[in-house]
């Protein structure tokens, strides 16, 4: 494992003298990937130098220790630390989602349950932009398509980050969000007092760090242009200022009529598509790689229920992971960090033993 540090530290040096290249700082997206790749490598070289001034104390400690009584009496104290310092370094050195530093598009979308599935969406569009509030993300909304009783069919926002440690990245936290959402509460259209289930869906999609990461060209696109419309499809607008863009290579569609320009639309249509594609090309790396780099957690079938939440009970719970709590009404309010935190653990702790497995 340490010989992998060394390799890492030189690294971390190389990484170093690039950022005082001014060459870097003039393309945005290169520079915001090497300061990515630099904050991820300064908390590994952090770990290890914590490991190493550890391991020092704990030697010294040991030496003395015939000599001494208070040395003796520090010793179950230094064990303890170097064996924390040592297990913090072995899990910053899982292999990372190189997606992690990323910003993120989210899509969410009704399912089972008319009405109450929308009412639900729009629920989750204030959980999650109370989330993003909460850790000083930036939020966009790209695209909606309202229900007739003020929920939403389909809702997109776009949610950046201002952290370059991948670590504090938003696809490091949401990327476990992807899957169907199921809720269970009397809806608001229920005269009897009746509790109803219903799901919506949420996908979650990394997004490009600038428009030339992922390379369209102009002939694989069909843009077609149409009249906005708004629940229950009436006409908002007197021109053909929504767009619909297919990507011909890969059969995507993505249609935008939040913006009253149709310029405004395509430039939206394309972050989402672009994001669309880039996670497309990760599926497929994934599913091509070796089991260290897969995640179980996160790689679930999009048509798979990942959570439950209970208003009755006033209880949250994930099923991937088997997170359970009684505090629904904080969740809603955008305390989900516990939740995150569920599946970040599962998800190393599948890592690491995949790791051990091919060791």
């Amino acid at each position: 494992m340490f010989e992998s540090v060394k390799t890492l530290i030189d690294e971390h040096k190389a990484v170093q003298e690039e950022l005082s290249d001014p060459a870097v700082h003039a393309d945005a997206g290169r520079a915001k990937r090497v300061n990515r790749r630099y904050a991820e490598l300064s908390r590994i070289v952090g770990a290890y130098d914590a490991w190493v001034l550890a391991t020092g104390d704990l030697e010294a400690a040991q030496e003395f220790a015939n000599e001494d009584e208070a040395f003796a009496a520090e010793v179950p104290a230094l064990e303890e630390r170097v064996e924390e310092t040592q297990e913090k370094l072995r899990r910053l050195l899982i292999p990372r989602d190189p997606d992690d530093g990323r910003d993120v598009i989210m899509e969410i979308k009704g399912g089972e349950g008319g009405a109450e599935s929308a009412l639900f969406a729009a629920d989750l569009l204030r959980m999650y932009l109370q989330y993003a509030a909460s850790r000083g993300w930036k939020t966009e909304l790209l695209e909606r398509t309202e229900s007739d009783l003020g929920g939403y069919k389909d809702v997109q926002v776009a949610i950046k980050g201002s952290s370059s440690d991948p670590a504090q990245g938003v696809w490091a936290s949401l990327k476990y969000e992807g899957g169907v959402h199921r809720v269970q509460r009397v809806p608001a259209t229920e005269s009897q007092g009746r509790i109803h289930t219903s799901t919506t869906g949420v996908l979650v999609f990394p997004e490009v760090d600038a428009p030339d990461e992922v390379e369209i060209s102009p002939n694989d696109l069909k843009i077609d242009v149409f009249r906005s419309s708004g629940p229950g499809g009436q006409s908002v607008n007197t021109t053909d200022s929504a767009v619909r863009i297919t990507h011909l290579p890969t059969g995507i569609v993505v249609s935008m009529q939040n913006e009253k320009s149709q310029l405004q639309n395509r430039e939206a249509g394309m972050r989402v598509l672009r994001a669309r594609i880039l996670a497309k090309q990760q599926e497929e790396l994934d599913a091509a790689s070796s089991a260290a780099r897969k995640s179980q957690i996160r790689g679930m079938d999009r048509s798979e229920r990942i959570r439950t939440y209970n208003f009755p009970e006033n209880r949250i719970a994930d099923h991937r992971t088997g997170y359970k709590a009684y505090n629904l009404d904080q969740v809603m309010d955008g305390a989900l960090d516990p939740i995150i935190q569920s599946c970040i653990a599962a998800d190393e702790e599948e890592r690491l033993a995949a790791l051990g497995s091919e060791d």
